[in-house]
């Protein structure tokens, strides 16, 4: 198979790894800057072009889009499903992903376990909107934050209105939630590959710190999931409609609840942890999603289909 990688750099733990693992399997792999991408979009001759280059003949396309570029990394994206390339995800997914709100919504429409959450858009609606949540303390999370950037922890209910005001006077657009005292600044990473959870590890917050992002000095270990917590994580990611992410959770009082579904989750943590090669596992998934797409093409000619809801 010929295959690209959406990236910004090559040199990234995830990137890196994955050119390694397809080339391991016989692969042709390319890295390709996804700002550097740029696209003629004509009907029944769609093109993408890279430093003057026509780019065609690609069976499948991994896209590591990064949150600061997701608007035109899945355009990109797009393109490529218009040229009938295999996504690993397709941009739709990662799109509805992206969307903390919307995803949130979602999640719940189907009735995952979620944190009590709030959003609203007026000063004079603070209060009833801490009252909603449970009261102080709780977590203030910017829409569109990513790597624990933009989570305010605020323990106190004059200290909520205090951030929350601050932000809706910068016209930031942000939710809050419940804060899950019981887990202890410790989180778990489900890694999703197609229909199962292959590897799940322990995020625990530096001392002193709420926040379990490894990228905030947290700290990972492997942990043994309930049934419930690998069919759960599962359930997240079909709704999403990703076929690979890191499905996000804490252990509450009342039950597992997701926090966030990851559609570009980093590999280093998780493969460290669990001593799995992951890069090679999906590689695998591709593989297998291609070929079962090949046998059906005279039937669904089309190598993307739109999964999950909304």
């Amino acid at each position: 198979m010929k295959i690209a990688i959406l990236s910004r750099n090559p040199k990234l733990y995830s990137t890196h790894r994955l050119v390694k693992a397809a080339e391991a399997r016989g692969h042709h792999v390319r890295v390709l800057d996804i700002l550097r991408c740029y696209m003629n979009i004509t009907s029944h001759n769609p093109s993408i072009h890279y430093r003057g280059e026509d780019l065609t003949g690609f069976d499948a396309v991994i896209p590591r889009i990064g949150a600061s570029v997701t608007f035109y990394g899945t355009a990109v994206l797009r393109q490529f499903e218009m040229m009938n390339v295999l996504p690993l995800n397709e941009s739709v997914a990662i799109s509805r992903s992206r969307d903390k709100l919307r995803s949130v919504q979602l999640l719940a429409r189907k009735g995952i376990g979620l944190p009590v959450t709030g959003f609203a858009n007026n000063p004079d609606d603070i209060e009833d909107l801490i009252t909603q949540v449970g009261g102080a303390p709780l977590v203030i999370k910017l829409l569109q934050g990513t790597q624990g950037i933009g989570v305010v922890l605020a323990e106190t209910h004059n200290a909520a209105e205090s951030v929350i005001q601050a932000f809706m006077g910068l016209k930031a657009d942000i939710m809050v939630q419940e804060f899950i005292k019981e887990a202890g600044g410790s989180d778990i990473r489900c890694f999703v590959v197609g229909d199962k959870v292959v590897a799940a590890m322990k995020r625990q917050g530096a001392d002193g710190e709420f926040r379990s992002n490894l990228h905030r000095g947290g700290s990972a270990t492997l942990i043994r999931l309930t049934p419930e917590e690998r069919s759960t994580a599962v359930r997240a990611a079909k709704i999403m409609g990703l076929n690979v992410c890191g499905v996000d959770m804490l252990r509450s009082n009342h039950g597992s609840v997701i926090m966030e579904v990851n559609s570009s989750p980093g590999l280093r943590g998780i493969e460290e942890a669990s001593n799995k090669d992951i890069a090679d596992l999906i590689i695998q998934f591709i593989e297998k999603r291609f070929e079962t797409l090949e046998i059906s093409k005279d039937k669904c000619p089309a190598r993307t289909r739109t999964r999950g809801k909304g």
